[in-house]
């Protein structure tokens, strides 16, 4: 940008330093250092700061843009440098937009709803893609819609207070539209500059974090396979594209080695994509690996498998996203991985059913990580240098990142198979976590006791109207009896103290907010021990782990069907982490076991599965 000196020249010289251009200055560098605005504002664009120039700002302004591709600044004016680095990226993104385009012949100025509209578009982006501080008050959401829309809606309901004055020249236009002269060369299109630079940064950032280009030096060495692979994803195929920007590509011969990676594995928690680099694979191959883990991640198998086997899942899981792979024809499948026509259309499930028959054959078969080992891996790999994960929920992550691709997809790139659609459609309503399923199944079988009036039982009122007789509410001993449910609590030494507090507080919780004030509780380890009705509250205070081994906990239910005092309508919640005898319940019944514990017996009631 031309006219701007720093303070160290004026000094050499002898001129007494001016601090606001000497802010200005810095400010200016700081704008220099985004590439994305760079091609506006260090090549074709300039700022004047002449006091006697009729197009600088008002009382009030900071600066205004000319369609000529000048930045007009108030000389006069202070503001810290991150201030100033707002305002020229504010009014360069003016240019970018095209709100102000170069043209020849006579110019009509933007009124005053399309100014706020353009405004608001412009700081929007600027909220999302930060330059510097802004030097006025921002409202904390903008509204949606482009700078059109928002002019036209504003028109018919007027400007909302806080988008009226919110550009870089105050309450008054910060955007000119000026004559291109006659004898300039061809007027400049700023759109393009802008788009073109702005890619060009995006491009770099996804080097940098790929790992293709030094972040200091800048030095770029050539791609490999699988890197392009990833670029091919993020910039051309948009059902995977956010998937593949949020992953990182961990290619480490001597990792591959000690974890016997063959070719790659895949971590959800931590976003990192194992890979051998010394495999020997074509692009359209690797494309393929690629998008195999990624759907391994996004669709979240290994949090899906529950208490089924960690491999034999992971080969069903395979079948069936190789199989969708091949028919959208994503790259080109590698020989020796797993497929099988006859399995089309069936989920990760139904193919798990199937295949689980015959183990000892698929101990043979291969996934990409190698025969008889899982490529959804269940924790992130050791390596020096990593970063700790920074994705505060994974499942709104990849669910996020997957929907928002499908819905791109599906409007560039035509259909997908059925069961992946099925399986992404699933996404947009996850299953609801273990204690709301809890809450419900109490809403359903926990009845909550109905209160009665009675003037026997004077209100708490009363004292404030003595003269005015109350009824006062109460719960009769028959419906306090009526309304309870039975706990089955497996106390053995193998149960975790800490997902007992986290089950014992939920029922507390859920118990007392229906009004019910005790509970019928059996501890079982060894052999069952009738604790009689207890307080809600009280049942973690009671409970003692007592270790002996494996537990039976069929007495204990037999115990409580059986129990004059106990109501023949009211439920029956097992707590136990799965290593217990084969149970027989005849009512209502519920489970709630530790995630990733299994039951040793087809369960007909509720398993709630705490996290």
């Amino acid at each position: 940008m031309s006219g701007v000196r720093g303070g160290k020249a004026r000094a050499q010289q002898g001129v007494v330093p001016d601090p606001a251009a000497e802010a200005f200055a810095a400010g200016v560098d700081l704008l220099r250092r985004n590439t994305a605005l760079a091609a506006l504002s260090v090549v074709n664009g300039s700022l004047c700061r002449d006091k006697d120039c009729e197009a600088h700002p008002r009382d009030g302004g900071w600066a205004v843009v000319s369609s000529n591709g000048i930045v007009h600044v108030d000389p006069l004016r202070r503001a810290e440098p991150e201030e100033w680095a707002w305002v020229l990226a504010h009014c360069l993104l003016h240019l970018g937009f095209g709100h102000v385009p170069a043209a020849k012949g006579v110019r009509e100025q933007p009124d005053r709803f399309d100014l706020a509209a353009r405004c608001t578009v412009v700081n929007r982006f600027l909220d999302t893609f930060p330059v510097g501080r802004a030097p006025v008050a921002l409202p904390e959401r903008y509204p949606g819609g482009d700078e059109e829309q928002l002019a036209a809606r504003w028109r018919r309901d007027g400007i909302p207070a806080e988008y009226a004055a919110c550009g870089a020249a105050g309450p008054y236009a910060d955007q000119l539209l000026r004559p291109w002269h006659e004898l300039w060369t061809a007027p400049e299109d700023w759109t393009v500059a802008f788009a073109s630079s702005l890619t060009r940064t995006m491009s770099a950032a996804m080097d940098v974090a790929g790992g293709r280009r030094e972040e200091l030096t800048g030095a770029r060495r050539p791609q490999r396979p699988w890197e392009r692979a990833l670029s091919w994803f993020v910039s051309s195929y948009p059902l995977l594209g956010g998937i593949a920007a949020g992953m990182t590509l961990v290619a480490d011969a001597e990792l591959a080695r000690a974890q016997q990676i063959s070719v790659a594995a895949v971590n959800a928690e931590a976003g990192e994509i194992y890979l051998n680099p010394l495999c020997r694979h074509t692009d359209e191959e690797w494309r393929f690996i690629l998008a195999h883990e990624m759907l391994h991640a996004a669709l979240r198998h290994g949090e899906r498998r529950g208490g089924r086997d960690p491999y034999l899942f992971n080969v069903a899981a395979d079948y069936v996203i190789n199989g969708w792979l091949v028919e959208m024809g994503v790259g080109q499948m590698p020989e020796g991985l797993l497929h099988d026509p006859a399995l089309a259309g069936l989920s990760s499930e139904e193919v798990y059913d199937r295949i689980a028959r015959d183990q000892r054959r698929l101990r043979r078969l291969s996934t990409l990580r190698g025969k008889g080992l899982g490529d959804v891996l269940g924790e992130p790999l050791p390596r020096p240098g990593k970063a700790a994960p920074t994705w505060v929920d994974l499942d709104e992550f990849y669910r996020r990142g997957l929907l928002q691709g499908f819905e791109l997809h599906r409007r560039e790139r035509g259909l997908l198979p059925a069961g992946l659609v099925e399986e992404i459609r699933a996404l947009s309503h996850p299953p609801l976590p273990w204690d709301a399923r809890l809450a419900r199944w109490f809403d359903e079988y926990v009845p909550r006791p109905e209160a009665v009036r009675s003037f026997s039982r004077p209100a708490r009122r009363q004292a404030s109207t003595p003269d005015i007789p109350r009824a006062g509410r109460y719960f009769p001993p028959e419906e306090v009896a009526r309304c309870t449910f039975g706990v089955v609590l497996d106390t053995s030494g193998s149960m975790s103290r800490t997902l007992l507090g986290k089950a014992l507080g939920a029922i507390a919780s859920y118990a007392a907010a229906r009004d019910v004030t005790a509970a019928r509780v059996v501890f079982c380890d060894a052999a069952p021990f009738d604790a009689g009705y207890l307080p809600v509250t009280e049942i973690a205070h009671r409970v003692r782990v007592r270790g002996r081994g494996g537990t039976v906990l069929q007495p204990g239910i037999d115990l409580l069907q059986r129990a004059e005092d106990f109501p023949s309508a009211a439920p029956i919640l097992v707590i136990t982490d799965g290593e217990c005898d084969v149970l027989r319940v005849r009512r209502e019944h519920a489970f709630l076991v530790p995630q990733g514990a299994s039951l040793p017996f087809t369960a007909r009631g509720p398993v709630f599965r705490m996290r």
